[in-house]
């Protein structure tokens, strides 16, 4: 008896069925390249890579309509504005950080005397403080600067392992981020293929889903740092002066909350403490002022940001919060940055599946 011949059409699996699997292979693959994210810390590296692409592709589209007026650039205009734009991009940072070096030279050369003078503030504090709290709670207070400075030697040296780790962590977050710009800058200009493999396609469509996302979450975020920035101004230029007390460098101070701002969660805890610092430097009170207001708007940032955020992405202010509390919860600091990007992309995935 002859075997009969396996049927052509058992031998693959029907198109609706192998687009099915090449659907799903492409969300696990998103899935798994966000949470690699995560757990490698990888998080600044993608947000400059999604900043580097914006920024690079809007330079690129800028430089091509004004070149494009000029008839001997013509007919290269597109090219050359890529070129431009990616340059722009890698060397901007370059720039920004060598002149905040140049400009912070003064402040380095001065830190010696700056230590001085903030040593001898801060015993003039302690022996005020001895000399009205009671004789048993005083004793436990340093008596004078040399005693204050060799507690905090004593306190760097016991720290030194967490400092050279926070160093390097800083630094590799710093690579990580110029990397991810470079990466996302060469992206936005690289040319797109004549056609694409079905899988190269489907990670196409996620990878821009994800874009549309950050796009809008970085306008949300504009808006918050400018709220931020205005609750500021106001309680530095007015509320201060009616007390009687006033910062130096304000206007630096407000231009670093927008700027910080503009990072979510962690650039206000950023600017927090600058201008805690900078309050101290003038009296305790003015640092104890500010820490608190600064305490309450990084408390109101959780509202803020979910209902700022949720009105842009369509999503509820309960579930923003909800995610961002978890995602803290597991991944910390990190985990509450990107909260609002990634429930962002799972939403609009969603929605174009019409699941939701």
């Amino acid at each position: 008896m002859a075997t009969p011949l396996p049927d052509a059409t058992l031998a693959a699996p029907p198109p609706a069925a192998a687009s099915r699997h090449v659907v799903l292979a492409s969300y696990l693959l998103m899935l798994a390249g966000l949470m690699l994210v995560m757990w490698q810390h990888l998080l600044p590296g993608l947000l400059c890579v999604c900043i580097g692409f914006l920024v690079a592709r809007w330079f690129a589209r800028l430089l091509g309509g004004w070149l494009s007026r000029l008839k001997p650039l013509r007919s290269t205009a597109g090219s050359l504005a890529r070129v431009v734009a990616v340059t722009l991009v890698l060397l901007g940072p370059i720039g920004l950080v060598t002149l905040g070096f140049s400009q912070a030279r003064e402040y380095v050369l001065d830190a010696p005397d700056q230590y001085r003078e903030l040593l001898d503030y801060t015993a003039r504090t302690v022996l005020e403080l001895r000399s009205k709290l009671p004789a048993d709670i005083a004793v436990y207070l340093p008596e004078g600067a040399a005693e204050v400075q060799r507690i905090v030697a004593n306190y760097l040296r016991t720290q030194a392992g967490s400092l050279a780790m926070a160093g390097r962590a800083w630094l590799g977050g710093l690579l990580f981020a110029y990397v991810g710009l470079i990466i996302g800058a060469l992206a936005a200009v690289a040319p797109a293929p004549a056609q694409r493999r079905p899988l190269a396609q489907q990670m196409f469509q996620r990878i821009t889903t994800f874009g549309e996302a950050f796009g809008q979450i970085v306008a949300a975020q504009f808006w918050i740092a400018a709220f931020n920035t205005l609750l500021t101004a106001i309680f530095l230029l007015f509320l201060m002066p009616l007390w009687g007390l006033e910062l130096p460098y304000t206007p630096a101070l407000i231009t670093l909350t927008f700027v910080a701002g503009l990072v979510p969660i962690v650039g206000n805890l950023v600017c927090n403490s600058v201008i805690t610092l900078v309050a101290l430097s003038v009296s305790p009170v003015t640092a104890a002022a500010c820490l608190g207001f600064l305490i309450l708007i990084h408390k109101a940032e959780y509202v803020i940001n979910a209902k700022v955020v949720g009105a842009r992405t369509q999503m509820r202010v309960w579930e923003l919060l909800s995610v961002m509390f978890v995602a803290e919860a597991v991944f910390g600091p990190a985990g509450l940055v990107a909260a609002p990007l990634y429930y962002a992309y799972l939403k609009k995935e969603l929605h174009a599946g019409g699941l939701v």
